[in-house]
């Protein structure tokens, strides 16, 4: 259980963060403030990806393995 905890938070961090980025780029492009906009965006955005993560995680991999014995 705590690996599955670390995992998400972890990998909900990377996640939100550069797709936060990306987004926020994509909709207003190099302005003065991207750096604030983002990490506003981001502050919303990791908690959310991480309770989707620790909730979807056992489901994905489950699906992922039978994926992986069907392909």
């Amino acid at each position: 259980m705590k690996f599955r905890l670390y995992f998400a938070l972890i990998m909900s961090c990377v996640l939100s963060f550069f797709m936060s980025g990306w987004i926020t780029f994509v909709n207003l492009g190099s302005h003065p403030e991207f750096v604030l906009f983002w990490m506003k965006a981001w502050s919303f955005a990791w908690p959310a990806a991480a309770t989707i993560s620790f909730l979807s995680a056992p489901e994905i991999q489950k699906f992922s393995a039978w994926l992986a014995k069907k392909v």
